[in-house]
């Protein structure tokens, strides 16, 4: 009885062993989607934020000088960007620690579905960055080509090589030494060298990104075959769905037709027997009602006749 009421513990203590593990298993998979959906927050907001720099991009463009206003909601916005990139980043690599360490030791549903999370997560990331630095790059070579055109109005060609290296070089002095004294206008001079800050301040924001972009792109060029599997199977699930959606509205086009049908043969049915019935109270009514047949008169017997069989023996 001893050893049973042993067991029968040790029984007990396995079972609450289980359900603690399952509850931690539960309440860190919530942990893990809240950061999941943290990053995601953040990345919408970068994607809102990049939308909202392509249009300060083209104010400054379309203006000979762009405003201070116009620079600070621009910087603003850069610096606000760079800091959801650099958050996102940071806990994208620890998501990814975190799952490389796990793998080693265990391979469970749940692993697959925070990796399935993470890789398409570090996609999105990249894309958005992607658009970021495509949008910088446009901005780039547009304000290079202003100031290549206002050059070429004082009569200085430069070629793309030489203009390069004055936008790397970073003196203001180098576009404007020699045409100051060329005729050239105030208003053309300023714009040269607002066109010059405006690259000089994208070029270090393209390079603090730099690595960060080129360290998720990397991550995500690994996991390419996760999220095109990823993908396709979200491609699968979508046609399945409007697969679903176009039989349901045909089995709800048959089961109206089926319905209709089902009416009119009951209205049919109900016709016929409602039919059958006066035929039946029409049939008694008039055997009930029919008039009572006339006598028949007693057939005439001549005297002759009537003699005749008188005198029959």
């Amino acid at each position: 009885m001893k050893d049973r009421l042993e067991q029968l513990k040790a029984t007990c203590d396995h079972d609450d062993e289980d359900v603690e593990i399952a509850v931690d298993n539960a309440a860190f998979m919530d942990e893990f989607f809240s950061q999941i959906e943290d990053i995601r927050n953040s990345i919408d907001k970068i994607d809102v934020n990049v939308a909202e720099v392509k249009k300060l991009y083209s104010v400054i463009l379309s203006a000979p000088t762009s405003d201070q206003k116009t620079q600070d909601d621009l910087e603003a916005l850069t610096n606000d960007i760079k800091k959801m990139a650099n958050n996102a980043r940071n806990k994208l690599k620890t998501i990814e620690r975190n799952l490389e360490m796990e793998e080693v030791e265990r391979v469970s549903a749940d692993l697959r579905i925070r990796k399935s999370q993470h890789a398409v997560l570090s996609r999105k990331f990249v894309d958005v960055m992607t658009k970021y630095n495509e949008a910088q790059v446009d901005f780039r070579e547009k304000s290079k080509g202003r100031i290549q055109r206002q050059l070429e109005i004082t009569g200085k060609t430069t070629t793309d090589e030489e203009l390069e290296e004055m936008l790397e070089g970073g003196n203001t002095a180098v576009f404007t030494a020699g045409i100051v004294d060329s005729g050239i206008s105030k208003q053309a001079l300023n714009e040269i060298e607002a066109r010059h800050k405006d690259i000089v301040r994208l070029e270090s924001s393209i390079k603090e990104l730099h690595d960060m972009f080129v360290d998720i792109a990397m991550l995500v060029e690994s996991q390419g075959n996760m999220v095109d599997n990823i993908e396709v199977n979200v491609g699968k699930a979508v046609d399945h769905v409007e697969a679903a959606k176009a039989e349901t509205k045909k089995a709800v086009r048959y089961q109206s037709k089926a319905r209709k049908k089902k009416i009119i043969l009951v209205v049919i049915g109900v016709v016929v027997l409602i039919i059958i019935i006066l035929i039946v109270v029409l049939t008694q009514y008039v055997k009930t009602n029919a008039p009572p047949p006339a006598p028949v008169a007693p057939p005439f017997i001549s005297t002759h006749q009537w003699e005749t069989t008188l005198l029959e023996p």
